[in-house]
């Protein structure tokens, strides 16, 4: 039975690593956390030095790694996702170019570092293609949003009935340019709407184009609305709209919170 239990070890002992041969003399293993684009992306090192810190600048398609070393020789393994880095390589010790070995596959680049200096050095792994089928996510900052520029659309209408061309996005651009952002309390109320809208809509509006179905369950749920909304039209001066306006929230939370809750009540009596 000892012996059944010592052929594993033996075998992770005798087996290299796939990509390279330095993970026995390597020790500190870090996990870097790239921030980009909305994303966040796992660089892993493995590695006889320290990591003090790293930067990726994806218009450079350049990642940097900043560290320190108690050694001459320093070796290193660092395995780049490729939807965040890929392509060919080149790469730059302290801004001298260096040469240095890197393998692939579909998911992963894996290059193999060796060099020599003391102390603090700084290592550029730059790549041809970088953040590759990645949609960048654009965070946006309450304090900073402005309603958007007359002539834009609604994610999630537009995802809904297909084009922007279609008469339900055309009634709420009508909507938005035509009589909310004609008044002060309008343009308050769309910077305060975006701010919660955009938080959700652009993940919402993928995933109608990849689901029919989801879609729509979307168009059902939010036509009585848009229908609702035509009654906006009826509004002439501020306060007109301010009261119309008001009424429409009451009325889609009746439609939307109300009447769902009445029901669930009426089945759980029966």
């Amino acid at each position: 039975m000892k012996i059944l239990f010592f052929i594993p070890l033996l075998l992770l002992l005798i087996i290299s690593p796939v990509f390279g041969q330095l993970s026995d003399q390597t020790g500190l293993l870090t996990r870097l956390d790239v921030d980009t684009s909305g994303h966040t992306f796992e660089v892993v090192v493995v590695s006889n030095f320290e990591i003090l810190d790293h930067e990726f600048n994806k218009n450079e398609k350049r990642l940097t790694i900043f560290i320190n070393s108690g050694l001459e020789d320093n070796l290193g393994e660092v395995t780049i996702p490729k939807n965040l880095l890929g392509g060919n390589f080149t790469y730059q010790i302290n801004d001298m170019t260096s040469i240095q070995e890197f393998k692939s596959n579909e998911r992963i680049s894996f290059v193999t570092l060796n060099f020599t200096g003391i102390g603090d050095n700084k290592i550029d792994i730059i790549g041809t293609d970088a953040l590759v089928g990645v949609k960048e996510v654009v965070e946006m900052v309450p304090d900073e949003i402005v309603y958007e520029e007359p002539g834009g659309g609604c994610l999630i209408a537009t995802a809904t009935f297909g084009s922007e061309l279609s008469p339900q996005v055309q009634q709420l651009r009508e909507l938005r340019d035509g009589k909310l952002l004609q008044t002060e309390p309008g343009k308050s109320f769309m910077n305060s709407f975006n701010a919660f809208y955009y938080s959700f809509s652009p993940q919402i509006a993928d995933h109608q184009r990849e689901n029919p179905i989801f879609n729509e369950l979307i168009k059902a749920g939010i036509t009585p609305m848009i229908t609702s909304l035509s009654l906006m039209d009826y509004a002439e001066t501020e306060s007109e709209m301010i009261s119309i306006g008001m009424f429409l929230i009451i009325l889609n939370i009746g439609m939307y919170v109300g009447l769902p809750a009445i029901v669930i009540m009426g089945i759980r009596k029966i």
